[in-house]
């Protein structure tokens, strides 16, 4: 399996429609963003070249590459907001295969290894996510790379007909930290 992860530093249209599409299918989207209901989780919604420049102003993205075919994205953001543990020096992370048949084949692992690496070198030393509780496969792979759970947001995001929590999640990273 060759995977490559590619820093994105200027986006195409080409890889705009990418984004669109795995933005817009409803499966992916229930477990990469909050939708507050049934019609927001059914949206369109349209990114645009522009969106995805400003999203590099604040964001570091790594397109993620199996066999020189584009099947997901991965990026961290430093101090956002939105953490729940509001400590500074803190990267907040996400990942989406966003090609449904590249998914539980062990990309994940790998690629979230290399992003912790990548945050390590950035001389940040905590980690934190947020992923949805009905999420188990999302759940296992951050728990086998050492994440703990931290905290849960109720009421977060619509799923099969009703409202769900996010787990918060977190992993320190020092560098002087062995196993890790």
């Amino acid at each position: 399996m060759n995977i490559e992860f590619i820093t994105l530093t200027e986006p195409t249209s080409m890889l705009v429609n990418t984004l669109n599409r795995w933005g817009n299918d409803v499966k992916l989207k229930s477990l990469s963003q909050p939708n507050h209901s049934k019609e927001e989780l059914e949206r369109v919604n349209v990114l645009t070249l522009e969106d995805v420049r400003r999203r590099l102003e604040y964001q570091h993205i790594f397109l993620i590459y199996l066999e020189n075919r584009l099947i997901g994205e991965m990026s961290y953001t430093v101090d956002p907001d939105h953490l729940f543990d509001k400590e500074l020096e803190t990267a907040w992370i996400s990942i989406s295969i966003g090609e449904p048949e590249c998914r539980g084949l062990g990309i994940g692992f790998i690629a979230l290894t290399y992003l912790e690496e990548q945050i390590r070198k950035r001389g940040l030393q905590r980690i934190e996510l947020g992923v949805f509780e009905f999420n188990t496969p999302a759940l296992k792979l951050y728990k086998k790379l050492g994440y703990q759970e931290m905290g849960r947001i109720e009421n977060f995001t619509y799923y099969d007909g009703e409202m769900r929590a996010d787990i918060r999640m977190e992993k320190r990273i020092g560098i002087n930290f062995p196993g890790n």
